[in-house]
């Protein structure tokens, strides 16, 4: 595979564009909040996309097979199946509201025709098992077609079912339920590479599950102080090394990282490496440490590389230099005269994620205005794109956006004033081996590809 750049970015030698391809979701000028989208995630082999809103519903979305008639419809996803994950419900003890809202899903890999998925909120975590039904049973002996029980003496004869064909069923069921283990609400889950277990972290803990146990985990990092007024950090995020079943990262809102290794000890309450740049003094400011709190870490698909997100910038780290990032890119370094205002909206809050492409040569994450930013690592060069309905005629051109911060602002360039700070791409994914891209916007789904496709 080539690898994926931006807008006009060099993918692999040959300049592209992204092209719009899809957007799924009502047009509403005032949106309903269990319509917002809370997680986008393609699966291991990129057919299937899953997203979970604030809802507690999931929508899965499969890709349509290319065909002779419909030459370019290769990045296509279609409505595969929608079910209701999680419920609201209420923690009588503590007198709180448990939302019902998807904080993270995630694909197990595929081991037979069914697929697997996790999904969570922000106490208990599901397993789903999505299925295909194309046959069903004729000829029972106990009841009658309609369903209904048969007297037993009126049976004289024994029929042998048939299977006969039947539209297409798609069945989403729940075989697992791991509740009960996060006193904090869930932000993370992580499959790990020997497919048996799997990691939750909430504020303060992560624990160890197993997919086939439901009543305990292992709880394998806790950082919760013996006095809570002591406590000074919380944990962001937490992933599973791709490749090394024993390595797992966690971020802090402090900005720092650590690398735990399950073999040194089970209780990965010292870490075997610690990530963190060193402040630059002269920049320091009342929202240094806001704005520093990491959003998310992801892996690289190579397992040599982490990425993480904090408020203004995305950072690539080698795991093999704890001193500081290799690359550092900003997204969006305009808005940092804008922290005092962004910090009186509660924007500054907002939880930005970020992903690599398939090849690990390029990198994806949100803005506000619906805007996204891409980062070609190789050719060091960045382009800004919008999520919008205006240009979104089937294989329309994204053009690149500019944000102007002051003196003359050319004709195609926005004002950093008139940005819209409740548009925010928070969530976005990229396909595993192509470029195809997914990016939620409010209650919408976006789905962009490369002009080649």
């Amino acid at each position: 595979m080539a690898g994926a750049g931006g807008g006009g970015c060099p993918a692999g030698g040959n300049d592209f564009q992204w092209c719009f391809s899809q957007v799924k979701g009502a047009i509403d000028e005032d949106v309903a909040e269990a319509d917002i989208i809370s997680t986008v995630e393609f699966n291991y082999s990129g057919d299937l996309l899953a997203t979970g809103d604030k809802g507690g519903r999931v929508v899965i979305f499969q890709r349509e097979q290319e065909n002779k008639s419909r030459p370019h419809s290769r990045g296509e996803y279609n409505v595969y199946s929608t079910f209701q994950s999680h419920e609201p419900e209420f923690d009588y003890l503590k007198s709180l509201e448990i939302e019902e809202k998807i904080n993270k899903i995630r694909w197990l890999p595929q081991q037979n025709a069914a697929h697997f998925l996790l999904s969570t909120n922000d106490k208990t975590i599901k397993l789903w098992k999505i299925s295909e039904r194309d046959k069903r049973a004729e000829g029972y002996n106990l009841k009658d077609e309609d369903g209904r029980l048969r007297d037993p003496f009126r049976i004289t004869a024994l029929r042998v079912p048939i299977l006969k064909p039947m539209d297409l069923m798609v069945e989403a069921s729940p075989r697992r339920i791991f509740a009960n283990a996060h006193t904090y609400h869930i932000n993370s889950i992580s499959v790990n590479s020997d497919h048996e277990t799997y990691l939750s972290a909430d504020d303060l803990r992560i624990n160890l599950w197993h997919l086939e146990i439901t009543d305990r985990s292992f709880n394998i990092v806790d950082i919760k102080p013996a006095n809570m007024e002591e406590l000074t950090e919380v944990i962001t995020a937490a992933e599973f090394h791709p490749h090394q079943c024993n390595v797992l990262v966690y971020s802090s809102s402090k900005g720092t990282v650590r690398l735990c290794d399950m073999r040194s000890s089970a209780l990965c309450d010292r870490h075997s490496k610690f990530f963190e740049e060193p402040e630059d003094p002269s920049s320091r400011s009342f929202f240094s440490e806001i704005i520093s709190s990491i959003s998310d870490v992801k892996f690289s698909h190579s397992g040599r590389y982490m990425m993480t997100r904090d408020y203004l910038s995305v950072k690539v780290w080698d795991l093999n230099m704890e001193s500081r990032p290799v690359e550092t890119h900003q997204v969006h370094e305009y808005l940092r005269s804008k922290l005092c205002s962004l910090y009186e909206n509660d924007c500054i809050f907002d939880k930005f994620e970020c992903c690599w492409n398939g090849s690990d040569s390029a990198i994806m994450t949100g803005s506000y205005n619906n805007f996204f930013r891409m980062f070609d690592r190789n050719a060091r060069r960045d382009v800004t794109l919008e999520a919008s309905r205006e240009n979104s005629k089937p294989r329309a051109s994204l053009k690149p956006r500019k944000v102007c911060t002051g003196g003359k602002r050319k004709k195609d360039e926005i004002s950093v004033d008139s940005l819209d700070f409740n548009k925010k791409i928070l969530h976005t994914a990229w396909h595993p081996l192509e470029n195809i891209i997914a990016v939620a916007a409010t209650n919408n789904l976006y789905i962009f590809q490369d002009k080649v496709n």
